[in-house]
């Protein structure tokens, strides 16, 4: 059976992560995607999850504490924006994750923005190792996301194709704005 957008998310993920990789939860919601990349780098790797909600900042540290994840995570109240300022100097990124929208059971008009993601995108692209992936899964069906996804698609169809794979899996047959995920690779 085919994945779904965010389940395929996690595969693509897990074809590259190991133990002692770092790695970025941009969008860390209901913690279900920190706590996946937490799993994946392992003790001696490093998670940096950002969310702008207090509710997703506690979800997220309770599932990863009932986990009992080993404390190799970092959790920001703050927006993926602001990426560059929190990761230490130097910073080799192996994979992040965003999961764009807005938070599960939570406040849907606070929503992600075409912008601030197109921001914080940059600045992972400027700091992801050879090989390193970065997974977007576009949810697009409220209010303001298909400006998001559209800003996105442009912005990922003019990644020159010497430095960057870019790889788009969706649901052409699916009614109500479907997700889909996008995979960003740095060529080797």
């Amino acid at each position: 059976m085919l994945d779904n957008a965010l389940q395929f998310s996690h595969t693509l993920l897990k074809e590259i992560l190991k133990t002692g990789d770092v790695v970025v939860d941009a969008t860390m919601g209901n913690g279900h995607d920190t706590l996946f990349l937490s799993q994946c780098v392992g003790t001696t790797g490093k998670v940096y999850a950002f969310d702008i909600q207090e509710s997703a900042l506690v979800l997220t540290e309770k599932l990863l504490s009932a986990a009992q994840c080993p404390p190799n995570y970092q959790l920001f109240l703050a927006g993926h924006e602001t990426v560059a300022q929190h990761l230490p100097p130097d910073t080799m990124l192996q994979g992040a994750i965003f999961n764009l929208g807005y938070l599960p059971q939570g406040d849907k008009t606070v929503v992600t923005q075409g912008s601030t993601t197109l921001v914080a995108l940059k600045s992972l692209l400027a700091c992801l190792a050879v090989g390193g992936r970065i997974v977007l899964v576009v949810y697009w069906g409220h209010p303001g996301g298909e400006t998001e996804k559209e800003a996105l698609l442009d912005f990922c169809q003019s990644l020159p194709q010497k430095i960057w794979h870019v790889a788009c899996y969706n649901f052409i047959n699916q009614k109500n704005q479907p997700p889909f995920t996008l995979c960003i690779e740095r060529r080797r």
